[in-house]
């Protein structure tokens, strides 16, 4: 059985109608190489059938050992995606695109998101005699479209359909066949998903605009939440609703952590919003400092926008070693100490005897902020004055990210609120001073959409949707190793 509950935080891109897809797609996921660094997977439509390649490690690395016959073929269509391990044992076989013969046809799929109904939807399949090959919550998806297939006479997009209705959580999809690309994302659109078009006239779709632009594609526009999108082997696109919601639920912590400040995500620039949210920091929490500092990357622009409102200078303390993954999405505390280790050097000439207000994006567990700040010391900073760019994360998230457990949350550890909570995570962190962005201070910052449309539940507990583990639903068992 499996501890875990089902979580997947990942990155998508897909290609087709237009000349080079494997080049086109390979530029593309590179592009989202930091939404996942554990595994990636390709996933093409050339001779007459669907070809799946994947394996552990970075997405060049991954692409470096395609087969020689992908290089000569002449592809349609294909879909990828980059993964870390939450949803599922930390093996090759839980690595995507997911690909299966249903019926005669294979038919595949890649996945970011959470499916939050997992575990009801897992135990129904497994009664009916459904044999799962991984412990990942996108396998469902197959599964459901098997049987509905049978009661749609075989129609693809009513089968499809019907399986959508069946989940619940975060979804944004991409499916493959030999004569079909389809996206797909949930009512209330967790993840971010967009499109763009190539001069000639084929398209992409990716988790954010940042790989079209790599890619030379035109952004378009999002995928609607409750949107399905049909690519046809001709190059005809069909769009239709398959669910409608009252409301969206655009996740916050995009802006504010994981999506690459190139990009534009739920409508605003990513760029723009981190700035605003240092210079909204700046005005709820000043500091009496003789520098800002960031913790890079994601904390760089907030720093600029913090810098620019406060006046104090801006200046760089730590060197980032780019060759070193994302700390926060490894999912091994042990080995994520060793890589705060490895991935920021200090630099001693600007922190020795400054008093800095160091710019952080979020503290979750904490152990990633301690190694920093004792880094910094050690450096000789005189005072550090930490400024985080959200609220205190109190709730576990079930549409994503990886901090699902509320006891493995500092602030929850700390408890309390006010002057008394922030004194106590300074001391334990070695801090001189701490504060928070306020929530409504957080929302101020992105403009495309009312406040009510983004989802805080990681800070608020206000959940858009109840998920299975918040009702004591039968936990997934896991036939291939503990997630």
């Amino acid at each position: 059985m499996i501890s875990e509950k089902p979580r997947e935080y990942c990155g998508l891109c897909g290609c087709t109608g237009s000349e080079g897809i494997l080049d086109l797609t390979h530029l593309g996921l590179h592009s989202l190489q930091h939404r996942g660094q554990e595994a990636a997977g390709v996933m093409a439509a050339f001779d007459g059938t669907c070809h799946l390649h994947k394996g552990a490690g970075l997405v060049d690395e991954v692409f470096a050992t395609l087969p020689a016959a992908w290089r000569k073929a002449t592809i349609s269509h294909a879909i990828s995606h980059v993964r870390y391990s939450t949803a599922g044992a930390s093996t090759v076989v839980n690595a995507q695109p997911l690909m299966a013969n249903i019926n005669g046809e294979f038919v595949g799929v890649a996945h970011n998101g959470t499916i939050c109904n997992a575990g009801t939807l897992r135990s129904e399949l497994q009664a009916e005699g459904a044999i799962f090959q991984t412990t990942t919550d996108t396998e469902l998806v197959l599964h459901l479209m098997a049987r509905c297939l049978h009661r749609h006479n075989h129609d693809y997009r009513e089968a499809l359909v019907e399986a959508l209705g069946r989940l619940k959580g975060a979804f944004c999809l991409l499916l493959l066949s030999k004569g079909r690309m389809t996206a797909v994302r949930d009512p209330l659109g967790f993840r971010p998903l967009c499109l763009g078009r190539f001069k000639d006239g084929g398209w992409m779709v990716a988790s954010e605009s940042i790989a079209l632009s790599v890619a030379g594609a035109e952004y378009v526009r999002e995928v609607e939440p409750g949107e399905i999108i049909f690519w046809e082997k001709d190059g005809s696109m069909v769009s239709r609703r398959f669910a409608e919601s009252p409301r969206r639920a655009h996740c916050i912590f995009e802006h504010v952590y994981f999506a690459r400040p190139g990009s534009y995500v739920f409508g605003d620039s990513v760029y723009e919003v981190r700035k605003a949210m240092g210079r909204r920091l700046a005005i709820e929490s000043p500091a009496d400092v003789d520098v800002v500092m960031p913790v890079p990357d994601s904390g760089t622009y907030a720093a600029l926008g913090y810098a620019e409102q406060s006046g104090v200078p801006f200046d760089m303390g730590l060197s980032r070693n780019h060759y070193v993954g994302r700390t926060f999405i490894d999912p091994g505390l042990s080995s994520r100490r060793k890589l705060v280790q490895r991935k920021m050097q200090p630099i001693v000439e600007a922190l020795k005897g400054k008093r800095i207000c160091l710019i952080e994006d979020s503290i979750v567990r904490g152990s990633t902020s301690k190694a920093r700040i004792h880094t910094l010391r050690e450096a000789g900073a005189r005072e550090i004055h930490m400024r985080v760019t959200c609220p205190p994360h109190r709730h576990g998230c079930y549409f994503g990210i990886d901090f699902p457990d509320r006891e493995k949350l500092m602030a929850n550890k700390v408890g309390g609120t006010g002057a008394e909570f922030l004194a106590e995570m300074a001391r334990q962190l070695q801090l001189d001073s701490l504060a928070y962005l306020s929530q409504e201070g957080m929302l101020s910052c992105v403009t495309a959409h009312p406040a009510k449309d983004y989802c805080c539940a990681c800070f608020d507990g206000e959940y858009p949707v109840i998920p299975d583990v918040m009702n004591a639903a039968p936990i997934v068992e896991d036939n291939a190793g503990r997630a």
